[in-house]
């Protein structure tokens, strides 16, 4: 199941009744909704036309014929990865062989970057490059799984002289996020988009004048909806025993790209800093004998 459709099964009981008959009629038959017309789907499923575009906009579109075209793309998608043998996600299965947990581990991952990449929306990438390359300070939160990805861009940002830091401590998100203002940006990692603590600490930055971006995963949540630019992930991956494993390499990719955008960006600023902090790396590890 692709991404969307996926979103739209899973958010099902958050949905009001005329939305859900339009969720129902578009998972019944996916293929033939792309080739409808907004008045036509609308008659079928007994709704107006403005409730249509309504719906779409819950799920991040700017109306049905932006809907159609990325339906239609993961729809194609979603029939390439199945011909390749990779179109679902594989959980941890007792006394299975290596080669087989080595395979179920590529698969996983592969399929993560794939649906994640049919989420991507340009515009919101572009923007949320244009946001972190013209910050004061960029400040990220996460927490548990999530700070491990917030921690992976501070760690690209700092060899780029972006004047950043990465809490993963409640109370110091607040702090953080008490002391942003305009110029400023708030990154927030949630892979729920339900993260009591990095909610917090992003409509607080965001009150006090920060832009904020929240990378989370595709769907409707309480952190998309607070974000100036929200970015989603695949939210596909199932199951309690993989302790967020596709889901964190997901996130991780579009933080290269983010972090790629930028540097590509502002090429003449950025590369000398990151060239010079490989150098001295390699100054030091040869100075103390290769150790890292």
């Amino acid at each position: 199941m692709s991404p969307i459709l996926h979103a739209l099964e899973h958010e099902m009981t958050k949905l009001s009744q005329m939305e859900r008959k339009l969720a129902e009629r578009i998972l019944a038959s996916p293929a033939e909704i792309v080739h409808m017309g907004i008045t036509e789907l609308a008659e079928q499923c007994g709704v107006s036309p403005a409730t249509v575009t309504r719906f779409c906009k819950v799920f991040h579109f700017k109306g049905f014929p932006d809907f159609k075209v990325n339906l239609a793309a993961e729809i194609a998608g979603s029939d390439q990865g199945q011909h390749e043998g990779g179109s679902s996600y594989q959980d941890i299965v007792a006394g299975n062989p290596l080669s087989t947990i080595v395979e179920a581990m590529q698969n996983n991952h592969l399929a993560s970057i794939r649906d994640t990449t049919s989420l991507l929306n340009i515009e919101r990438l572009e923007a949320a490059v244009d946001l972190l390359c013209r910050a004061r300070r960029v400040d990220l939160y996460g927490m548990a799984t999530s700070s491990i990805v917030a921690q992976d861009f501070y760690q690209k940002l700092i060899r780029i002289g972006v004047n950043c830091t990465a809490f993963a401590d409640s109370h110091m998100q607040i702090t953080s996020a008490s002391s942003l203002g305009e110029g400023d940006v708030a990154f927030a990692v949630s892979y729920s988009g339900e993260t009591p603590e990095t909610i917090d600490a992003l409509n607080c930055a965001g009150a006090g004048g920060a832009s904020t971006i929240a990378l989370t995963s595709y769907g409707s949540s309480t952190l998309a909806s607070l974000a100036d630019i929200p970015l989603f992930s695949s939210s596909l991956e199932k199951g309690m025993r993989r302790g967020d494993m596709a889901s964190r390499i997901a996130q991780l990719h579009i933080i290269d790209i983010l972090f790629t955008g930028m540097v590509s960006t502002r090429f003449t600023d950025y590369i000398p800093k990151l060239e010079q902090s490989y150098v001295n790396v390699q100054h030091y590890r040869h100075k103390r004998g290769g150790q890292s």
